[in-house]
C-alpha cells in the first residue's frame, strides 16, 4: 500500500508491487513520422473551428483514421479529438477575455456544436465554468471587443456570404463592378 492508500500502485504511480518490472522507455519517433504527423497537426491548428473529419485530417499525414489516432497520441500525449479540443477551449479563453459575446456565441464560435460539451470541457480544462472564468478575467488584458466586431472578424456572419463564399463587395471587385 502506498502513501495515498491505494493497494498495488507504487509511488511513481505504476502497477504492481517492488517486483513488478519497469515500463521499457518509449521508443524515439523517426523524423519522417514526426513531419507526417505536424502536417496533420498544422492542419488542425489551422483549421480548428471547423468541425473534424478525422479521415482528412489522417490522410494529410498519410495514415488510416486508427493508425493515426495512436500515432498521434504516442508523440503529442493526446487523441486528435483531446488535442482539437484543448485548441478550442484556449481560443474561448481569450474571447471570454477580450470580447463582449455571449458564452452561447462563443461556443459556436471555436467549432462546439453542444453548449453542454462546450462547458463540461471548459471546465475540465480550466476549472472554472466559462461564466465563472469570464467574471474573474474580464478586466485582465485588452478592453472588451464588442461582440459585432467579434462577430464580423470571426467569421460570424455567414448569413452576408454569396453561396460561393466570398462577401457581395468581393464578387462586385472581381466582376469589375
Amino acid at each position: 500500500m502506498n502513501g495515498d492508500g491505494v493497494r498495488g500502485e507504487r509511488e511513481d504511480g505504476r502497477a504492481g508491487g517492488d517486483d513488478a518490472a519497469p515500463v521499457p522507455p518509449v521508443p524515439p519517433v523517426p523524423l519522417a513520422r514526426l513531419r507526417q504527423l505536424r502536417r496533420a497537426k498544422d492542419a488542425m491548428d489551422r483549421d480548428w473551428a471547423a468541425p473534424l473529419d478525422l479521415a482528412a485530417v489522417a490522410a494529410h499525414a498519410g495514415y488510416s483514421r486508427f493508425h493515426f489516432i495512436r500515432a498521434f497520441k504516442q508523440v503529442y500525449g493526446l487523441t486528435p479529438g483531446q488535442y482539437l479540443s484543448r485548441r478550442r477551449i484556449e481560443r474561448a479563453e481569450e474571447l471570454l477575455r477580450t470580447a463582449d459575446l455571449a458564452v452561447t456565441e462563443i461556443c459556436w464560435l471555436v467549432g462546439f456544436g453542444s453548449l453542454g460539451t462546450f462547458s463540461a470541457r471548459f471546465k475540465e480544462q480550466t476549472g472554472l465554468t466559462p461564466s465563472a472564468y469570464r467574471r474573474r478575467h474580464v478586466g485582465q488584458g485588452a478592453g472588451l471587443i464588442p461582440g459585432c466586431y467579434a462577430l464580423l472578424w470571426s467569421g460570424g456572419f455567414k448569413s452576408f456570404e454569396s453561396r460561393d463564399g466570398t462577401a457581395p463587395a468581393d464578387r462586385n471587385f472581381r466582376e469589375g463592378g
